[in-house]
C-alpha cells in the first residue's frame, strides 16, 4: 500500500472513532477515547519519523510550510492526547477534551489530504517504498504493549 493511502486509512479510522465517541454511552467513552489516543500516537510517530522527512526531501521550499504546520499541529494534538490519557474520565473536561481533539484532528487531516498529500503524490516520491516503511513501523509500534491500540 502506498504511503498516502495508508495515512488516509489511519485518518478514516480515527474519524470513525471520533464519531463513535460522540454517540457512545458514558460507560463506552473511556475505551473509545483510549483507542483514539493510541491510534493518534502511532500515526503521529510514523508520520514524524518517516513520512515528513520523506516529504521534506522532495518538496519545494515554498511547500515546506505545510510540513512545518503539520509538525506544530502534531504537538498540539499530542498535548491533548497526553492530558486525556493522564486524567481520563476523572477530568471534568474529559468529553470537551476529546471533542477539541477531534476538531484539531479534522483540521489537520483536511490540510494534509487537500494540500500536502497531493503535492507529495506529484513529487515523484516512491510512495510504495515509503508506505512499506510506514506499515513496518506501525506494526512494530502496535505490537509494543504500551502502544498497542485496543482496536
Amino acid at each position: 500500500m502506498d504511503a498516502v493511502t495508508l495515512l488516509k486509512q489511519d485518518h478514516d479510522e480515527v474519524s470513525d472513532l471520533l464519531k463513535e465517541f460522540q454517540s457512545a454511552s458514558d460507560a463506552e467513552k473511556e475505551e473509545i477515547a483510549a483507542k483514539i489516543c493510541d491510534a493518534l500516537t502511532i500515526h503521529a510517530q510514523i508520520e514524524e519519523q518517516i513520512f515528513y522527512p520523506a516529504a521534506r526531501s522532495v518538496l519545494d521550499d515554498d511547500d515546506m510550510s505545510l510540513v512545518d504546520e503539520a509538525d506544530i499541529e502534531h504537538a498540539t494534538i499530542k498535548g491533548l492526547v497526553k492530558r486525556i490519557q493522564g486524567q481520563g474520565p476523572a477530568d471534568d473536561h474529559f468529553e470537551a477534551l476529546v471533542t477539541v481533539l477531534g476538531e484539531y484532528v479534522k483540521h489537520h487531516v483536511k490540510e494534509e489530504e487537500k494540500q500536502l498529500f497531493p503535492k507529495v503524490r506529484r513529487s515523484g516520491l516512491d510512495l510504495d517504498s515509503v508506505g512499506e516503511q510506514l506499515a513496518e513501523l506501525k506494526d512494530q509500534l502496535s505490537s509494543r504493549p504500551e502502544m498497542a491500540p485496543a482496536l
